[in-house]
């Protein structure tokens, strides 16, 4: 006997039915739609990256990257060695960890795109991780991004868009947390903390929403950072702190500088979309290595964790090239908004499978197709039913859970004779015989 094969997807994958699909597709039509107004265009990388590509990009969170084994011939080699077998020896490539790496990729290998690139992109990425309830190893992201710049009116442009995509979605109550990389520098030389320790200290103050404040500071602590200096560090981001407030507790120059983008960041944002969605969170960190300036995250009321977040990372680009490119991105998580949009029914209603189901009886099956498509080219949606059986059961058939169908479309000897169909409403039971060329009238009246 076989034996019995699970087809259920690997952990933390999913597969999407038509009824989730429909939902997907008209979220993405909606951030699509947005991004293209304000001027990004798309771009599609691969899957799959080389591993020199992603490693050193995302400090702690390096872990999580989805590495390959080399194939073929390339991974016998290796277990064939007398060298001990490593990770570092058995992989090569790895899927993409988000979009913003590879998008640095793509700016410094291609030389002939704009000099200010505006681009837009949807599609999966993966992490490595054990996923929890909600959380997915495979998940879509939609990031726009604008290299080539270090004006603040790029910040203002992704931070707008973003906003625009949660209005348009129906989305009321959120904000945008707005914070500066420079100014959590200089906040961490105040504590006391040594610079070399920055990208430990945000991975635990990163943490604050989820372990609270004795949390961080045991984290902290485990990481090295003294107990006197982490809670120094938490008083000066303390909730209730403020630009002003700030001004008076840093010396240096650059928390200053800092401070001084962000007032002026958030006074343009009240020109846009973003206006009174935006304020200044000193308690936003944002984990990854890669930022150098401003940062933000959208939060929504009563939800416990971000649907975006993103940043300036001036230079990421030039990692892979000679010139240092400045850059600004903000990533919309996809999986996210369709759990909260699901849960606070936020979705209007939206068109599954076919307008109408053409059913036939006794008639040439050329003469169906060519009926159903005349339909199709009047803009309907039109299903044909396979099979020579009863009418009775086409109809149900139609009528069935994830079929749908609001109309079916009866043939018979005398329709295909008139060249009319029999349309019936299936919700109401109306009935009526019309021109095939006049059906798409009569469906959508």
């Amino acid at each position: 006997m076989a034996k019995k094969v699970s087809t259920k997807p690997p952990s933390g994958m999913r597969d999407f039915l038509p009824s989730d699909l429909v939902r997907r597709n008209h979220v993405v039509s909606v951030v699509r739609g947005v991004y293209e107004q304000y001027g990004f265009v798309p771009l599609e990388t691969p899957s799959i990256e080389n591993l020199e590509i992603l490693t050193g990009k995302y400090g702690e969170d390096e872990k999580l990257i989805y590495r390959l084994l080399h194939r073929g011939d390339s991974l016998k080699k290796v277990l064939d060695s007398d060298e001990a077998v490593t990770s570092a020896r058995l992989s090569d490539q790895a899927l993409r960890y988000d979009l913003t790496v590879p998008l640095a990729r793509v700016v410094a290998q291609y030389g002939d795109l704009p000099k200010y690139f505006k681009r837009y992109q949807i599609q999966p990425v993966w992490r490595a991780d054990r996923p929890g309830k909600g959380r997915f190893r495979e998940f879509y992201q939609c990031d726009v991004d604008i290299t080539g710049t270090t004006s603040n009116l790029a910040e203002c442009e992704v931070l707008a868009a973003g906003c625009e995509v949660l209005s348009t979605l129906g989305f009321e109550a959120f904000e945008f947390h707005i914070n500066h990389r420079g100014l959590l520098r200089a906040l961490i030389r105040t504590a006391g903390i040594d610079l070399s320790q920055e990208g430990t200290a945000l991975q635990a103050v990163d943490k604050l929403d989820k372990i609270g404040r004795d949390g961080v500071l045991d984290e902290l602590d485990a990481r090295g950072v003294s107990r006197t200096a982490g809670e120094t560090l938490l008083d000066l981001i303390a909730e209730d702190a403020t630009i002003e407030s700030l001004k008076s507790s840093i010396s240096e120059e650059e928390g200053h500088k800092a401070l001084v983008e962000l007032e002026e960041l958030l006074a343009l944002l009240e020109n846009t979309p973003a206006a009174g969605k935006a304020r200044f969170s000193p308690q936003l960190a944002r984990g990854l290595g890669y930022y150098t300036g401003p940062i933000f995250e959208a939060q929504v009321t009563d939800l416990g964790s971000s649907i975006a977040g993103g940043g300036r990372y001036d230079e990421l680009v030039g990692m892979f090239g000679k010139q240092t490119v400045p850059a600004v991105g903000l990533s919309l998580g996809l999986e996210r908004i369709l759990v909260v949009m699901a849960e606070r029914g936020m979705f209007p209603e939206l068109a599954q499978g076919p307008d109408v189901m053409v059913c036939w009886r006794d008639v040439d099956r050329a003469a169906v197709l060519k009926v159903a498509h005349a339909m199709r080219g009047q803009g309907l949606r039109v299903e044909v039913f396979p099979e020579p059986t009863k009418l009775g059961k086409q109809i149900q058939y139609a009528d069935a859970p994830g079929v749908g169908a609001a109309w079916v479309a009866v043939l018979g000897e005398r329709e295909i004779a008139d060249g009319t169909v029999s349309l019936k409403h299936l919700e109401s039971g109306t009935k009526s015989d019309v021109p095939v060329a006049e059906a798409a009238s009569v469906i959508r009246r």
